[in-house]
């Protein structure tokens, strides 16, 4: 028993009583707890109110004190960092378009560093990327075209502009940033998922055939017969 001197009877100290978390704290928790939740099952529809707040150790009322529903909650714990994350990924465009003069030994650093870019913030999202995309149609197709999409017309903008201005104009820069992107992608995945997997030399090489093409072109003559 602890007296008002808060002591307890043999002489030793209370224990300190647990802080309540503040509201925004709270909210915080659960959106943490929600996300691993969803990351772990991979399955929205199968991820319950009661298996996040078994994750997250509350109740499900605390829950439902903080958000209306599931689809809120999925929203704000999963699609939300997702746009924070493509809002990088168009962050990260901004070096293509440098004042700087573009050299072709620039050109190769500038896009060696947004392949590094693209693909650590790929990677450190790539369970939530997979939630969204291949869940719902509806949440899938709104963020594909609202916020992805929009990150790689952001980088043909760019890099269109940077023709510009060295009398170049290229015919397919939406295709060319799609390429780029879709390539930071599969080798996020094998960084991801491949122990074995070299990324240094992997993006060397995705940033030169990038620039240079990465099949050589074809001579009959050279034909081995």
């Amino acid at each position: 028993m602890v007296n008002q001197a808060g002591r307890s009877r043999d002489g030793g100290s209370a224990p300190p009583r647990a802080r309540r978390l503040t509201a925004e704290a709270r909210r915080s928790s659960i959106l943490k707890a929600a996300r691993q939740a969803f990351s772990e099952t991979g399955d929205v529809n199968g991820t319950t109110i009661k298996v996040i707040a078994e994750r997250g150790g509350i109740s499900e009322g605390v829950i439902y004190r903080h958000f209306e529903s599931k689809d809120q909650l999925f929203y704000e714990a999963v699609v939300e960092p997702l746009r924070e994350a493509v809002s990088e990924l168009v962050a990260a465009t901004q070096v293509v378009d440098r004042d700087e003069p573009l050299t072709p030994e620039r050109q190769l650093e500038t896009l060696n560093g947004l392949y590094r870019q693209l693909i650590s913030t790929l990677e450190e999202v790539l369970p939530l990327l997979g939630l969204v995309l291949f869940g719902d149609p509806q949440v899938a197709r709104r963020f594909y075209q609202e916020s992805f999409a929009g990150a790689m017309d952001h980088l043909a903008s760019a890099w269109g502009e940077v023709e510009g201005r060295y009398g170049y104009e290229s015919e397919s820069p939406d295709i060319s940033a799609r390429a780029v992107m879709g390539t930071a992608l599969i080798l996020a995945l094998e960084s991801h998922y491949n122990k074995r997997f070299d990324r240094e030399r992997a993006v060397d090489l995705a940033t030169e055939g990038t620039c240079k093409g990465f099949f050589p072109p074809i001579e009959p003559e050279r034909r081995v017969r």
